[in-house]
C-alpha cells in the first residue's frame, strides 16, 4: 500500500535543507519525495498540516534494562518512548546484567527486541568480557550474531595493552569501538564537575581535564592501532582541540554528545537535584557553548539520549550516593530543539546529527530523505510548546531533569519501516 504525507515541511540533512513537499512511502522505503504537484498520485494521503518532515532519529547508547533489570526499563516501554519521541533506530548499551558480553546474550537481546519494539533495535556488545577490562570478547563471534559495535560503556578499559589488543583486533575485523573518554583515577568517586560551584555545595568533583586525559590516551591508541572509533561523549572546551587534531590527522574517529550536556549546565543542579546527577557531570556554561559550537561545526559528530533508566530508589538518595543517568529517549528531540530555537542549529544541522551521521557511522541506509531510502521518519511540530510531566513519559522509569520545564517541539507521527507506529 502506498501512502503520501504531503502538505510538510522536508527537513533534509543530507541536502542541508528545508522545502515544503510531500514524502511517498512504497511499502517500507520512500518511494518519492515530490516538491511539486502531487494531485495525480494514487495513495493514501496523510495531511502534515505544514509540520515538519523529518529521517527518523538514530539514538546510540540507549540503556534497555533487559536483562537484569527489568523494573528500570523494558524493551517493550523503551519502544514506547522512542516512538513517542521520534527514535526508530535504538542502538543498546551492553551495561546491562549480565553484560551483553556472549553471543547467546546478544541472542536473547533480538529476540525481546524483535518481538516488543516496533522500531529497529541494533545492540552494541561489551568490548571486555563482564565489562571487567582483563578480557576481550569474541569479537568475531558477536559480530556475525549482530553486534554493530564494541564499548564497555562507562567503564574505561584502564589496562592500555588489553585496550591497545582489543583495538587491533577490531581493526581486522572491521568493527567499530566506542569509548568513554574520562580518566577513571580523577573521576572516581565524583558527583560533580569540579570549580566554585562544587566547592560551595560540598560535592566531591572532577576536572574537566579528566575528559581531556581519557581522549588523549585514546587517540595515541587509535595512531597505534588503526582502529575505528567513536568517542560516546565529548563535553568540555579542553577535549576539543584534540580532537581536531586527530581527524586533521587522518584517524577514524567520530564523537558523540548527550543531549543534557547540550542544554543544561551544571548549576542545574541547584539544591542537589539527583535527577540532574549524570556521568560525566554536567560543565561549566562556558563548556556547554563550547560543545554547541563544535557540534554546529561539525567537529563534534553525533547527538544521543544517553537514555538511562534509574528506579525511584536509586536516584532518592543524597546526591552523592544517587545513581547516575537520566531517560531521554522520549525528550531527545524537543530538548535538541532548543539548540534551533536559540539559533545555534538550524534544523536540517539538527538531523544531521541525530540521523545522518550516526547511520552512516554505522553503516546504515537510514538518515535520508531520498528515493530508496528506508521510510523510517518523524513529523513533528518544532514550536508546540508544553509543560513535561514526567508522570506522563512512556518510560518505566522517569528520572528525567526536564520534570516541570517548558518544552517546546512535540512528535506528531512516528513511521518505522512504512508503517506508522505513533501518532
Amino acid at each position: 500500500m502506498k501512502m503520501l504525507i504531503e502538505n510538510a515541511r522536508l527537513v533534509d540533512p543530507e541536502a542541508g535543507s528545508e522545502t515544503p513537499g510531500a514524502v511517498l512511502i512504497e511499502g517500507a522505503r520512500i518511494g518519492d519525495v515530490i516538491t511539486g504537484d502531487t494531485a495525480g498520485i494514487e495513495a493514501a494521503r496523510v495531511d502534515a498540516g505544514g509540520a515538519c518532515l523529518a529521517p527518523g532519529i538514530v539514538d546510540i547508547g540507549v540503556k534497555v534494562s533487559e536483562p537484569g533489570e527489568r523494573h528500570k526499563e523494558s524493551f517493550a516501554s523503551a519502544g514506547r518512548a522512542a516512538v513517542a519521541g521520534g527514535v526508530t533506530t535504538i542502538v543498546t548499551r551492553p551495561d546491562t546484567q549480565p553484560a551483553i558480553d556472549t553471543p547467546e546474550t546478544l541472542e536473547f537481546v533480538e529476540r525481546r527486541a524483535s518481538a516488543d519494539t516496533p522500531v529497529t533495535v541494533l545492540p552494541m556488545a561489551a568490548l571486555t568480557k563482564g565489562r571487567a577490562g582483563r578480557e576481550m570478547t569474541e569479537i568475531g563471534l558477536l559480530m556475525d550474531a549482530g553486534a554493530v559495535a564494541f564499548s564497555d560503556a562507562d567503564r574505561v578499559v584502564t589496562d592500555t595493552r588489553v585496550f591497545a589488543r582489543a583495538l587491533t583486533y577490531a581493526r581486522s575485523l572491521d568493527a567499530l569501538v566506542i569509548g568513554h573518554v574520562q580518566d577513571p583515577g580523577l573521576s572516581a568517586g565524583a558527583a560533580v564537575t569540579s570549580g566554585k560551584f562544587a566547592a560551595l555545595r560540598g560535592l566531591p568533583g572532577v576536572s574537566p581535564m579528566a575528559e581531556r586525559m581519557g581522549l588523549d590516551r585514546d587517540i595515541a591508541l587509535l595512531e597505534m592501532t588503526g582502529a575505528t572509533y567513536h568517542a560516546d561523549q565529548i563535553t568540555t572546551a579542553r577535549a576539543l582541540p584534540a580532537l581536531a587534531r586527530a581527524k586533521r590527522n587522518g584517524l577514524d574517529i567520530t564523537a558523540g554528545v548527550g543531549v543534557h550536556h547540550l542544554t543544561l549546565n551544571e548549576l542545574d543542579v541547584a539544591d542537589y537535584r539527583s535527577f540532574f546527577k549524570l556521568k560525566p557531570p554536567l560543565r561549566a556554561e562556558d563548556d556547554r557553548q563550547a560543545v554547541v559550537e563544535a557540534l554546529g561545526a561539525g567537529l563534534i559528530d553525533v547527538i544521543s539520549s544517553m537514555h538511562t533508566p534509574q528506579d525511584e530508589e536509586s536516584k532518592r538518595l543524597p546526591f552523592e550516593e544517587a545513581a547516575s543517568g537520566a531517560v531521554a529517549l522520549e525528550t531527545l528531540l524537543p530538548a535538541a530543539l532548543r539548540l534551533v530555537h536559540a539559533g545555534a542549529l538550524s534544523l536540517p544541522q539538527l538531523f544531521r546529527a541525530l540521523s545522518l551521521t550516526p547511520s552512516a557511522r554505522l553503516g546504515l541506509e537510514t538518515g535520508r530523505l531520498a528515493r530508496g531510502a528506508p521510510a523510517d521518519l518523524v513529523l513533528f511540530d518544532p514550536d508546540a510548546s508544553y509543560r513535561l510531566d514526567r508522570a506522563a513519559l512512556q518510560s518505566k522509569s522517569r528520572n528525567t531533569p526536564f520534570d516541570g520545564a517548558i518544552l517546546q517541539g512535540r512528535v506528531l507521527g512516528t513511521w518505522s519501516g512504512g508503517q506508522r507506529v505513533f501518532g
